[in-house]
């Protein structure tokens, strides 16, 4: 079964940016290529089981096998080593991707304290857009009482947009709730 937005995209949201944009090209038409979920857990320096924590709620946010990223240089003021497990990430494609960013719209974001909307601001000047979310328990899948320890997360949606206009307009058709 495909995700919802998948089919919104392909049925509504193609057709709006051709007219707003005028492509004369439909392979031209911007389109999401990728969600990335990235998570640093500092802590587990001094305790592992903070790292098998955060991957385990990772997990059960994206519904994906989580990678742990390691250190690539040591710093003896944060008593790091090189090669040491120090976050987590996870790269969505396809359904998985339209599935994640369907609740994250829908349900994640509604759910967060004091929310006003994201900062139109986030893109990177090539169309990737960039947010960070300060907890973890805003996605209805983690169980507030099982949780050690509130973590934050970063999100990036890498588009096929060729500038921040068009990556804007993409994720506005997606109902993304962009701060006026």
């Amino acid at each position: 079964m495909a995700a919802r937005l998948s089919e919104h995209y392909v049925t509504t949201v193609r057709s709006e940016l051709q007219k707003e944009f005028n492509y004369k090209n439909p392979m031209e038409i911007p389109k999401i290529e990728k969600i990335v979920v990235n998570m640093g857990v500092g802590k587990a320096v001094a305790d592992k089981k903070k790292l098998d924590a955060a991957i385990s709620d990772m997990e059960t946010i994206t519904g994906q096998k989580v990678m742990a990223t390691v250190s690539k240089n040591s710093i003896a003021g944060f008593k790091l080593r090189d090669g040491m497990r120090i976050g987590a990430k996870v790269t969505l494609r396809a359904d998985r991707m339209y599935e994640f960013l369907d609740r994250l719209v829908t349900v994640a974001l509604p759910r967060v304290r004091d929310f006003r909307g994201i900062s139109p601001d986030s893109f990177d000047g090539r169309g990737n857009f960039s947010m960070g979310l300060k907890e973890q328990i805003v996605f209805p899948e983690i169980d507030y009482d099982k949780i050690d320890e509130i973590r934050g997360m970063n999100i990036v949606i890498v588009t096929t947009a060729k500038t921040n206009d068009e990556a804007r307009a993409l994720l506005k058709c997606f109902d993304m709730p962009f701060r006026q």
